[in-house]
């Protein structure tokens, strides 16, 4: 069984495994996102956002973190599965924990920035009602796909 937690410092070592694991694969790394694992407190935490991570049997297999990018818009980043892992509804249950978490920081929309290879996260995010808009300021090279939600 998974269960959703909080993030703790703890924690930093999987939150990084995890997500370089997929920008690797994807050959997506970028400085940005370097900055982001390396400093998930000051980069996400410290400016008003939230982190979650999936627990199974004692083990982090997935993260999802939501940074604020205005008074009422977060960003959802670093949504990461365990490729092990993946096929077993863990991203849906983080999805659903950032939007309630949203919510209760007050947000109003919620935006995210991806790549067009990576369809079957944007197949997830389309489920739960994000839609396409132009990318018009992305803070990373490799993201051509720009989404948002609005609550």
């Amino acid at each position: 069984m998974v269960t959703i937690i909080d993030f703790e410092d703890r924690y930093a070592p999987e939150f990084k495994r995890l997500n370089a694991e997929w920008l690797i694969q994807y050959d997506l790394m970028e400085s940005h996102d370097l900055e982001i694992l390396d400093n998930p407190r000051d980069w996400v935490l410290d400016r008003g956002g939230h982190i979650f991570l999936a627990v199974q049997d004692g083990i982090v297999v997935g993260t999802s973190a939501l940074m604020k990018a205005g008074e009422e818009t977060f960003e959802l980043v670093k949504m990461s599965v365990s490729p092990r892992h993946q096929g077993q509804g863990i991203s849906k249950k983080l999805l659903e924990a950032c939007l309630i978490k949203a919510r209760e920081l007050g947000a109003r929309k919620l935006i995210l920035f991806s790549n067009s290879r990576l369809l079957t996260a944007l197949s997830l995010y389309s489920q739960f009602g994000f839609r396409h808009i132009p990318v018009l300021d992305s803070p990373f090279v490799t993201a051509d796909v720009k989404m948002e939600l609005l609550l």
